[in-house]
C-alpha cells in the first residue's frame, strides 16, 4: 500500500494543487500508485525530497517533471512533493502543453530554475503553522501562469466552450450528449466528433473527469466519500472510488487530508 503522510488538495477552475508527503522508513523512494492515465497536464515539483516517473520504458526524475495529457505513468517518491494539474482545455492549459512538450514524449523534464522561487515559497507555506490555503492556491496558480507564459494558444470552438461552462454547473444532475447537442443546436453525431476534435476526449469521459474533480474537492473539505460521490453525481462511493483509482492509480481513501 502507498505510504502517504501529510497532504493537502486545493482545486480551482482550470487546475488543482496536490501537496503530499511520501513516507519511507529506509529513505528510498516509495511506489505511490499503479500505472494510470488522466486527462490533465501534470507538473510535479520536488519540495523536500525526490521522485521519479515511469511511463513504459521511459523513466524521468528531477526537480520538476511534466506529464502529458492521457499518458500512462506511475510515480515513485520520497519526502514532500507537489502535483499541479492543469485542465488542457483552458487557455493556460493549452499554452502550458505547447511550451512543455516539444517532442512527442509522455514525460518532459522542466528546468527547475523556472520554478525555484515558487517551490521554496510553497514548501514554506505548507509547513507554516496556521497554513493559508489561499496562499497555497495562489502559488499553484503561479506555477501554471509561469509555464503558460506568452504562448499563443487558441481557444476551443465556441460551441465546445459553451458546453464546458454549462456542464460545470450541472455535475450533480444527469447530463447527456443529447442535452449538450440541443444546447448548441448540433446533432449528437456532429457534436460527438467536434468534442473529441477539440478536447481529445469523448464527452462522457470528460464529464466523468469533471465529476471526479468535483467529488475530490468535496472530499478534501472533509466530507465522507459517500457524500462527495453524491454531490458530484456519482451513483455511490464505490463508483467514485473505482474512477479515482483508474485515473490516479491509488484509492481516494489513501489520501490523508482530513487532519492537516
Amino acid at each position: 500500500m502507498p505510504k502517504l503522510g501529510r497532504g493537502r488538495i486545493l482545486i480551482w477552475e482550470g487546475g488543482s494543487l496536490w501537496i503530499m508527503e511520501a513516507v519511507s522508513g529506509n529513505r528510498q523512494r516509495t511506489r505511490l500508485n499503479d500505472a494510470h492515465v488522466h486527462h490533465a497536464v501534470q507538473v510535479t515539483l520536488a519540495l523536500d525530497g525526490d521522485f521519479e516517473f515511469e511511463s513504459g520504458e521511459h523513466r524521468v526524475g528531477g526537480e520538476v517533471v511534466a506529464v502529458a495529457t492521457d499518458a500512462p505513468h506511475a510515480f515513485n517518491a520520497r519526502g514532500l512533493f507537489a502535483h499541479v494539474y492543469i485542465e488542457p482545455e483552458c487557455r493556460a492549459g493549452r499554452a502550458a502543453a505547447k511550451t512543455l512538450f516539444a517532442a512527442d514524449e509522455p514525460l518532459a523534464p522542466v528546468a527547475a530554475s523556472r520554478l525555484t522561487d515558487l517551490a521554496a515559497e510553497m514548501t514554506a507555506a505548507f509547513n507554516r503553522r496556521g497554513r493559508d490555503d489561499h496562499e497555497l492556491a495562489r502559488l499553484g496558480q503561479g506555477v501554471i501562469q509561469r509555464l503558460a507564459g506568452e504562448a499563443n494558444a487558441a481557444e476551443p470552438d465556441p460551441r465546445v466552450r459553451a458546453i464546458l461552462a454549462w456542464v460545470q454547473s450541472r455535475l450533480d444532475t444527469p447530463v447527456s450528449l443529447a442535452n449538450a447537442a440541443d444546447l448548441v443546436a448540433l446533432s449528437k453525431t456532429r457534436l460527438r466528433h467536434l468534442f473529441v476534435e477539440e478536447t481529445g476526449l469523448p464527452f462522457r469521459t470528460y464529464l466523468l473527469w469533471l465529476r471526479l474533480m468535483k467529488g475530490l474537492e468535496v472530499y478534501a473539505r472533509g466530507a465522507s466519500l459517500t457524500d462527495a460521490a453524491h454531490d458530484a453525481g456519482f451513483a455511490d462511493s464505490a463508483h467514485f472510488s473505482r474512477t479515482f483509482r483508474r485515473m490516479f492509480g491509488t484509492s481516494a481513501a489513501a489520501l490523508d487530508l482530513k487532519s492537516h
